[in-house]
């Protein structure tokens, strides 16, 4: 028998013993039959905050309780978050990992106790243990912001490359992309790339060390994602430079403000709330026995002034509304394969 199993049995059993006494089962057995889902998260950036949200409105709505853990950055930290999940004996594991070559063992003895194991965001280079990956499609939004830098400065000029950490997947995949255009484009020669960590505050120290190094040669700036792109839009700022085209990817809601500023020349919308939530419902499902894919892509839209007011909604002024919608919106999205649907 599952965890589960067991726990709707001894529901059915406390059922069946109402009938033939007055007493009652006590109240220690109120939600007995919820799936318990835990979850370990790289961190609480804007994005994951994002997708607790989202998770939390589809736990809601579907029966499901959410054992939530950060590991803070921390790969010793995210294996022993594995570790206590797993012997706490929950239905189903929630992973956004905080490195790619990470977990194995962890994953394994999830496997090895019946666990699905369902990555979400960032997959794991062993695969081979997960029940099922909801991953974005990182080389099309690396492709996607190399394109809108390289349409904006006419195919030449100079930028530099904000990375996300190093031999993560979407850092990886985010540059294969970028390096995918660029291809194309022997006009636009990259003065320097190296990491920022996804962080705001490192892509302004690193901005500045470059706007010291490259002087008045700088002509954009490519950020992986839209925290270090504000990072980058901080440093420009402070540094009294000339203002320059700046792209990101997430659409996170400062992400968004800077595409309708003019701060960014665009981004790609990766709503945590709506990617997460899927996660959980995949993970939901495997649990349920229900049938499920082993791949789900979810595919980037490009956030342009032309349409980032529509996003601005979604994510920052009516997200109360559309957290209501998100359950059914997942579950539609699930069915018809388009996970960044929000219509």
């Amino acid at each position: 028998m599952t965890r589960r199993t067991l726990r709707l049995a001894g529901s059915a059993a406390c059922a069946m013993a109402l009938l033939a006494t007055t007493a009652a089962c006590g109240a220690g057995d109120t939600g007995a039959d919820k799936i318990r889902v835990g979850v370990t998260v790289y961190d609480m950036s804007s994005f994951i905050t994002q997708g607790k949200e989202g998770m939390e409105a589809y736990a809601k709505a579907h029966n499901i309780e959410l054992v939530w853990n950060s590991a803070g950055g921390d790969v010793s930290t995210q294996a022993n978050q594995v570790d206590q999940l797993v012997n706490s004996g929950v239905d189903a594991l929630v992973i956004v990992p905080v490195e790619a070559d990470s977990l194995a063992p962890q994953i394994a003895e999830a496997k090895a106790k019946n666990i699905p194991v369902v990555a979400v965001n960032t997959t794991l280079t062993n695969s081979s243990g997960l029940a099922a990956t909801v991953l974005p499609d990182d080389v099309k939004a690396g492709e996607q912001e190399m394109q809108m830098m390289a349409d904006k400065l006419g195919g030449k000029g100079n930028v530099v490359i904000l990375q996300g950490p190093l031999g993560s997947s979407p850092e990886l995949n985010r540059s294969r992309g970028i390096n995918n255009v660029l291809k194309k484009y022997p006009g636009i020669k990259v003065l320097a790339k190296d990491t920022a960590n996804w962080d705001r505050d490192q892509a302004v120290d690193k901005v500045k060390n470059w706007m010291s190094s490259f002087g008045g040669q700088l002509d954009g700036v490519v950020s992986e994602n839209d925290d270090m792109g504000l990072g980058a839009v901080q440093a420009l700022k402070e540094g009294g430079a000339k203002s320059l085209p700046v792209v990101g990817i997430d659409g996170i809601e400062d992400g968004l403000r800077a595409v309708r500023s003019g701060e960014f020349i665009g981004s790609s919308l990766q709503h945590g709330r709506v990617e997460l939530a899927e996660g959980l419902a995949v993970a939901q499902r495997i649990v349920e026995k229900k049938p499920v894919n082993e791949k789900y892509s979810y595919v980037m839209p490009p956030i342009t002034k032309d349409n980032v007011n529509t996003y601005l909604d979604h994510v920052v002024t009516g997200k109360d509304a559309f957290l209501k919608r998100l359950p059914a919106l997942v579950d539609a999205n699930l069915a018809s394969g388009d996970l960044a649907n929000e219509k």
